[in-house]
Parts: structure tokens; C-alpha cells; sequence
């Protein structure tokens, strides 16, 4: 038994330890720069926003937020559809024809010279990103066997979502200030065009495709709930959750997700065969990652609002100030892997919920005044947190998808990050919302008891995902159960035992 254990050990180690290769290394980051420059692409407009708004003369907000709508709806609506789609046609086509498409419109927008020329840009780069975003982590999973190869190429990627999202806040405010909104958009196409020629020159011409028929009643259905779920979604913000506005998209998004369900138990090729979405990885792992992904986009538009409306920063001063999430990210994808290779994923799971909730909950201690110590802390706490629990929940729900599933697998975790992200803004927005108190005397003040409120509920839920991670992902589910271990290490140890 000893020797067993010592011989399981050692190969575990020999395979942890292992490199991606001169080709592994020049893929990875082929697929990561393009989810770099896709979540670049979400944040970077942020800071732009009251650029545009004078440079194209939108007419306030109300309008100017469809800037960032028209890029989220078709973003996250189409992702559980192009997943499946990639089982079906490959991978890399739909990848760089995604490339090709953010590319092309990330032009349009740049050059756009009316209100509408730019948002049609935007819903346009949008449907290429979901095609990106289905199938980057496909071809990750594909190109990199399940064990420490393929968590260290997603510890490299979660790091780069969360670095690109405030490298994306950082050059929203440089570019804009020194040069012009434009350049926004028009930098995308330039990264565009370096990633596409990594793809069509690094990318496996002969990966294995599926052929089957495409389920058209539960793509329809799917694909209009999440387009009525995220539209409802980002309506409360401006509307509120009792106006027709918002009740009417999300109630029909019930309706239209409850059908989807109901027809893929029936039709015989379904877009999300329920044998997929019943898997305890895949329907647990997937709230665990809208809940990291959720409370974390919230918590940083919140610390946005904190530095800018109590503290007073400037736009390039508080992009500045998110430094410390970015690197910290970048820290917490490079040691991933070998975190997972020691205790498993479901235990980084844990400790990745854990650590961002903390430092969630810790930010409330920021003050009226300032504490750029604390804030250095817990921002680089949420950077680090959130990406152990990008990563693992990714290879909780892709771990163990038979090779046909991969893309729809994918595309679930793309969608939850997606849903989550919206979900939380407008969640916490609303928070705020009801508990800020006006006070003109006192306006920092007033803002900072709102800001708080939301961060509390923002530690709660994410402290909440610890439980539903020890609860539902702790231990791999016996065979027989219609799960595969979540995590190999784990499963060696069960049969070594």
C-alpha cells in the first residue's frame, strides 16, 4: 500500500511538473490573448463612455448604456448556442470566424459616426465574442489533457480574463485622455489581427467533429431566454425591479428557459442534453461561477463608484487603482495549478470563494477618507480569490464532458460568466440604489453607507458559494451517480486507497 502511494505520489508530481511545450505555449496564448481581448473589449468602453457620449451627442445616459448593452446581450445569448454549434462544425472555424468578426466591427465602431452606426458596431462585436468565448475554452480543453497541463493553461487564461478586465479600465483612461475614444475600438482591431494569424497558423486543422442535426426549437428557445434574462437584467439598473421594463424580458425569460428545458427532454439531438445539465459539475459548478463572477464584476464597479464619487479620483487615477486586483490575478492563475495538484480542485474551489468573500467583507472597513493600504489589500484579495475560483470552476464543469459535450460544456461556463457578471451589477447596483440615503450636507457620506450596504450582500452571496461548494462539490460523486470525479487528483486517491 505504501509503495502504491509513494509510486501515485510520485507520478502525480512528474505530471504536475510538467511544461506545455514550445507549441502548447504558442496555442495557449493564441486562445488567452483572444479572451484577453474580448474581456478588454467589455471594459474598456467604461471609462470612454462620457467621451462618446459628447463626441457622437447620444442624449444622456439612458442611451449612452446601450453602448455597453448592445455588446453584453448578443455576448451572452448566443454563447450556449455557438458551443453546441462548435461541437458540430469544429472549433477553430467558428474561433477565427469569430476573430474575424470582432475584428471587422471593432472598425465600424471605431470610424462610427452616429449613435446607431456605434451600437449596431458594438451588438456586432458581441456575436463574435460569443463565438470566441464558446469556443476558447473548448479548444483549451481540447489541446491540453484533463490533470495539471490543462490547469495550468486555465490558470494562465483566468488570469488574463481578470488582467484584461483592468487593463481594460487602466487604457480606457489613458486613451481617452491623450489620444480619442476612438482608439478604443480602433486598438481592438490591431489585436485583432495579430491573434487571427496565431489562430490560422497554430491551430489543429483536424480536430474531431461531431456531426449531428442542430436542435432549432431549443436553440430558439434558449437563445431568446438569455437575450430576455441579460436584457431584463441590465434594465434594472435604470428602471428598477418593479417596472414593466425589467418584469416583463425576465418573466418571459422564465417561460422561455422553462420550455428549453421541457423540449430537450424530448427531442432526439438536443442543443443541452439533459444528462449534461443534471451533472452535479456542471449544474453546481456553474453557480459557484456566476456567483465568483458576479459578485466580483459588481464589487468592482462599486469600488469604482467608491473612488470616484467619495474619494475623487480621477478616471486614470482609479483604473490605477485597480493595479493590485490585476496582478494579483495574474499571481493566482500562475500558482493555480499547482495549488489544484496538491489538494484539488474542489478544495481551491473552496479557498478560492473563501479568500473573495473575505476581502469582500473586508472592504468594508474602507473609510471617507482614504486608506490606500487597505484598499491595495482587499482589492489584490477579490484579484486573487476570484481567479483560484474562475479556474477551478472551469475545470469542475468541463472535467470529465465526453469529447462531443466539450463546446456545450464550454459554452455553460462562458454563459455563467456572462449571466453572473450582469446578474451582479445589477444586483448590487440595486442595492446601493435603495440604501443610499441623499445627503446634501454630506454626499460622500451618503454614498459611502450605500457603497457598504452593496459590498455586504457582495460578501454574503460569495461566502454563500462556499457553502454550496462544500456541500454539493467536496468530494467526486460515486460511480454509478452519472458523474465523473470532479477532480482526478481526487479520484486517484479514492482508488489508491
Amino acid at each position: 500500500m505504501t509503495s502504491m502511494t509513494g509510486s501515485g505520489a510520485a507520478s502525480t508530481e512528474s505530471e504536475t511538473t510538467a511544461g506545455l511545450g514550445l507549441r502548447g505555449w504558442l496555442t495557449l496564448i493564441t486562445v488567452c490573448a483572444a479572451q484577453f481581448m474580448i474581456s478588454l473589449d467589455f471594459s474598456i468602453v467604461t471609462v470612454a463612455l462620457p467621451a462618446i457620449d459628447r463626441g457622437l451627442d447620444f442624449g444622456g445616459a439612458s442611451q449612452l448604456q446601450w453602448v455597453m448593452t448592445a455588446f453584453i446581450l448578443p455576448t451572452a445569448g448566443f454563447l450556449l448556442l455557438f458551443g453546441r454549434v462548435s461541437d458540430l462544425v469544429g472549433r477553430r472555424p467558428l474561433f477565427i470566424l469569430g476573430l474575424v468578426i470582432v475584428t471587422a466591427f471593432s472598425l465600424v465602431a471605431g470610424l462610427a459616426t452616429a449613435p446607431w452606426m456605434l451600437i449596431a458596431a458594438r451588438a456586432g462585436q458581441g456575436v463574435g465574442s460569443a463565438m470566441v468565448g464558446a469556443t476558447a475554452l473548448a479548444l483549451l480543453t481540447a489541446s491540453f489533457p484533463e490533470g495539471p497541463r490543462r490547469d495550468k493553461a486555465l490558470g494562465v487564461s483566468g488570469a488574463l480574463l481578470s488582467l484584461g478586465f483592468v487593463v481594460g479600465t487602466i487604457a480606457g483612461g489613458v486613451i481617452t485622455s491623450g489620444l480619442n475614444w476612438r482608439w478604443t475600438m480602433l486598438i481592438l482591431v490591431i489585436m485583432g489581427a495579430v491573434v487571427l494569424v496565431g489562430a490560422v497558423m497554430l491551430l489543429d486543422k483536424h480536430e474531431e467533429r461531431h456531426p449531428a442535426r442542430l436542435d432549432v426549437p431549443g436553440a430558439l428557445l434558449a437563445t431568446v431566454g438569455l437575450l430576455a434574462l441579460v436584457y431584463g437584467i441590465s434594465t434594472v439598473g435604470d428602471v428598477g425591479w418593479g417596472s414593466p421594463a425589467a418584469l416583463v424580458p425576465l418573466i418571459a425569460a422564465v417561460v422561455l428557459l422553462g420550455a428549453f428545458l421541457a423540449v430537450e427532454g424530448k427531442v432526439k439531438a438536443p442543443l443541452a442534453p439533459l444528462s449534461i445539465l443534471r451533472r452535479r459539475t456542471v449544474k453546481w459548478g456553474g453557480l459557484t461561477g456566476l456567483i465568483t463572477f458576479g459578485m466580483c464584476g459588481g464589487t468592482t464597479v462599486l469600488l469604482s463608484l467608491y473612488m470616484q464619487d467619495v474619494l475623487h479620483w480621477s478616471p486614470l487615477v482609479t483604473g490605477v487603482g485597480f493595479l493590485a486586483e490585476g496582478i494579483a490575478a495574474m499571481v493566482a492563475g500562475s500558482l493555480a495549478a499547482k495549488f489544484i495538484g496538491r489538494v484539488g480542485t474542489p478544495a481551491i474551489l473552496v479557498i478560492g470563494l473563501l479568500v473573495q468573500g473575505l476581502g469582500t467583507a473586508a472592504m468594508l472597513l474602507l473609510p471617507q477618507n482614504g486608506d490606500v493600504v487597505l484598499l491595495t489589500v482587499t482589492t489584490a484579495a477579490l484579484g486573487f480569490g476570484h481567479v483560484l475560483s474562475v479556474v477551478s470552476f472551469i475545470g469542475t464543469m468541463t472535467s470529465g464532458v465526453p469529447g462531443e459535450h466539450t463546446g456545450l460544456a464550454s459554452g455553460l461556463a462562458q454563459t455563467a460568466q456572462q449571466v453572473g457578471s450582469a446578474v451582479g451589477v445589477a444586483v448590487l447596483a440595486a442595492v446601493v440604489a435603495a440604501a443610499t440615503v441623499p445627503d446634501p450636507a454630506a454626499p460622500e457620506a451618503a454614498a459611502l453607507d450605500g457603497l457598504r450596504s452593496g459590498l455586504l450582500v457582495s460578501a454574503i452571496v460569495t461566502l454563500g458559494g462556499v457553502v454550496v461548494a462544500l456541500l454539493f462539490l467536496r468530494k467526486p460523486q460515486q460511480a454509478g451517480g452519472g458523474d465523473r470525479a470532479a477532480d482526478p487528483a481526487s479520484s486517484q486517491a479514492v482508488t489508491a486507497s
